[in-house]
């Protein structure tokens, strides 16, 4: 079906109390497999970090991913995700992007406020959704410090100052983590959803259980960030299949399999994320 916005899709979500998951795109099989085990509207992300892998080409990639999208049944949106860079935001509008993340948050206050009010208001004005970050998340490439909390208080402020649609925040988890051990402030949270009048994002949700992802749901959260696990899930499947053959060069027998692992992560987080309270 045709690309929806990812506003539509996460209001709906918050307003059924629902989470909405939003995956993580780095090639095509990625975006193949999310789609065929999502069953349930899902957001398709890809980061900037995803585009400087392809050279900065934002283009091809989100080209190739609307147009899955678009043969598939399932509602999706597309993303762009972690922009630091102004020029890559000014990119997404003729790309087919609805959305994107825009992250200041390791600025000092005054600064993220400044950056993101003038990415909000470039974006609105373009029909964009703008989510950003307040309070670090841990773990991505050394420029989140770990521990950090969002204050609801300092949110309501920024979210206030900023005129952003989603609030990405700080509340025990990590970006990048390969264990799911992550640990959640489930009574931060609801004070962060009680304190805001926009949804709130969980980053790093590859790290937290699915218990706690549950009831992170439950407590506030609505868009759940996920990258990490598809590509565990991908890279443990080629890697056991090349293990089976060591004569095996076809990269399509090993790329269906992590497809098709990364399919079932995606059926199965979107269970433990889309469930009514």
């Amino acid at each position: 079906m045709p690309l929806v916005s990812t506003g539509s899709i996460v209001a709906e979500a918050r307003g059924s109390g629902r989470g909405v998951c939003a995956f993580n795109v780095i090639t095509l099989e990625h975006a193949e497999a999310i789609l065929a085990g999502a069953g349930a509207p899902v957001i398709l992300q890809i980061s900037e970090n995803a585009v400087r892998f392809h050279d900065g080409r934002l283009r091809p990639l989100a080209a190739g991913v609307a147009a899955l999208a678009e043969d598939s049944p399932v509602a999706a949106s597309l993303h762009l995700d972690h922009v630091t860079d102004a020029d890559l935001l000014r990119r997404a509008p003729d790309c087919g992007f609805s959305s994107a993340m825009f992250d200041a948050s390791a600025l000092p206050y005054d600064e993220n406020v400044k950056a993101t009010r003038e990415a909000a208001d470039w974006a609105h004005a373009r029909g964009l959704w703008l989510e950003a970050e307040l309070g670090e998340v841990g773990g991505k490439d050394g420029a989140h410090a770990p521990g950090v909390r969002t204050d609801p208080a300092e949110a309501a402020a920024f979210v206030a100052e900023t005129g952003v649609d989603a609030l990405a925040v700080a509340v025990g988890s990590s970006h990048a983590m390969t264990s799911r051990t992550a640990s959640l402030d489930l009574s931060l949270i609801t004070a962060l959803r009680d304190a805001l009048p926009v949804p709130l994002v969980l980053h790093g949700s590859s790290g937290v259980p699915d218990e706690a992802l549950a009831a992170a749901v439950a407590a506030g959260m609505t868009k759940i960030n996920i990258g990490t696990a598809l590509n565990i899930a991908f890279t443990g499947a080629v890697r056991e299949t090349l293990a089976g053959s060591a004569s095996l060069v076809d990269p399509r027998k090993y790329l269906a399999p992590a497809r098709a692992a990364m399919a079932g992560v995606v059926r199965h987080l979107v269970e433990t994320v889309s469930q009514r309270p």
